[in-house]
Parts: C-alpha cells; structure tokens; sequence
C-alpha cells in the first residue's frame, strides 16, 4: 500500500518541455498528493498521463488566487495539496509566493521539490558570467515603463535574466540596448524541446535579427553585466570634495572622496585645502 503523504503544501517543479525532465520525487509526490492546484488543468493533464496518474486539481493562476486561497490553505490541515505551474519552477514569474506565505502563517508544513528553471536553464546555455545574476521577469509591455524598469536596473553589476513573448522580442532587446548599452546577451527558446537554441550576440545585433522573424515559444533573454565603471576624473574629484567640505573638516573630506572615486588621498587632501583657502 503506498504511504499517505503528511498534509501541507508541496511545491513541485514540472518540466520547461521535455517530459523526461520530471523528476523521480516530483512524479512521486504527484501520484500521491491529494489535491493539485494547477494554472491550466489542459497542461498538467497532460503530466498527469504522462506518468500514468490521475488526481484532483484546482484551478489556482492570477485570476482566481485571492478567492482560492482560503480553501486551499484550510484542505492543507488535513491534505496533501501540490502547487504547479504550467511549466518550470512555481513562483518563478507565476503565482504562488502569497500561498506559501500563508500556509507557513497557518503553520502548515512547506516542502520543495525542486527542478526545471526556465532562468537558470538559459543561463546555463548563454555563456556568460553566472557568479552573480538578478531575475528581472517580464518587463512591462508600454515603452515609457519598459524603459524606467530597465533604468532601474540598468547599474546593478549582474547577468540580468529576463522573460519575453515571441512578438514583443525585438522591441524588447532594442530597448535593453537603449537603456544598458549594447551589451553582450543572449537568446534562449525552446529549452530542452527538439529546437532547443541560444543565440547570442550584442543587443542591437540580436534586436535586428529578429525584428523581421519574431521566434515562435518561450523566450529567456540573458545579458551581460555592466563594464567596469570609468574612472574618476580630477573634476569627479573637486566636485566630490565640494560637496564633502559642506560638511566634514578636510582630513574627513579628503578620505571620504578617496574611499568612493578611488583616488589618491594625498593629493585629494592637497586639493581640498586649495579649495579652503579659494573660500
């Protein structure tokens, strides 16, 4: 006889496209959860066939999630409920994160069993810095949003990752290169499918190709960080030293500017006493 799963909610990683991606553990925690709380009951019936199982599954995507909620987390005191997306890992640019904070709130037990990332997946593919990396989503679809989204990041000194639809990809890369600057990058579709690639190039290069021929599936968009910073010029450095001598004795001033432009502060000091005595 197989073995009751404890109640509580279990977060299970479904496959980005090939079906043999499930995992053991999540094909197990599946076939025997009570409850599945899906974002399209098409797509996971799907998995389900795959393996060979049928289950319950409840409806749970952006549109419904408020109103379910509260059902879900109370069936979790005596069931067993998995949450899925319809592909990849849940609450990576999907809904989720409020049921795992409530069912923690409730003191029901969370469990992960982890697997597929679209993200990670590309980043893997892409061949660029993966030490350090930000998770940007989607991007909002109007220009003049995009555009203060992407200048929001646009310092942050880590490979961005990013999700975009077929039609919107080029405009998409177009503005990363107005916003970032024409950054290595590269363009992940249809991750572990038959067609599987990941083209890369800078970001108007990439715009450009596939501004006639938007590609078909989902799209991962990985770019470069940032350069290192120019250094500062002697000007960076009297206006920093200005400012700093509004407030701070001159020794103060001198390191303070030394500390964050990375210049000598010897001669910083030198020059912040001119600077006094010009006063």
């Amino acid at each position: 006889m197989t073995e009751k799963l404890g109640p509580g909610l279990y977060i299970v990683a479904t496959p980005i496209g090939n079906l043999a991606d499930l995992s053991p553990r999540a094909a197990d925690i599946l076939s025997r959860a009570d409850v599945i709380a899906v974002e399209d009951s098409r797509v996971t019936a799907g998995l389900l066939r795959h393996i060979g199982v049928k289950r319950t599954m409840i409806p749970y995507h952006d549109h419904n999630a408020e109103g379910m909620r509260p059902g879900l987390i109370a069936r979790m005191a005596g069931e067993a409920v998995a949450l899925v997306s319809d592909a990849g890992t849940p609450l990576i640019s999907d809904p989720g994160y409020k049921l795992v904070r409530d069912a923690r709130a409730a003191g029901h037990a969370v469990v992960t069993i982890p697997g597929p990332c679209a993200a990670v997946a590309a980043l893997t593919l892409a061949g660029l810095p993966t030490d350090r990396f930000l998770f940007a989503g989607f991007l909002p679809p109007k220009a003049h949003a995009r555009a203060e989204a992407i200048a929001e990041i646009a310092a942050i000194r880590a490979t961005l990752v990013l999700y975009e639809s077929g039609p919107r990809l080029s405009a998409t890369l177009s503005a990363l290169a107005d916003g970032l600057g024409d950054r290595d990058a590269g363009v992940a579709r249809e991750i572990t499918k038959r067609f599987e690639e990941c083209v890369t190039g800078t970001l108007s290069v990439l715009a450009a190709r596939y501004a006639d021929a938007p590609p078909k599936g989902e799209i991962v968009i990985v770019v470069a960080p940032p350069g290192p910073p120019a250094p500062a010029t002697v000007e960076d450095g009297d206006a920093a030293l200005r400012e700093a001598l509004t407030r701070l004795p001159v020794s103060k001033a001198a390191g303070e500017v030394a500390k964050a432009l990375g210049l000598d502060r010897k001669a910083l000091y030198a020059r912040a006493m001119a600077i006094k005595d010009e006063g």
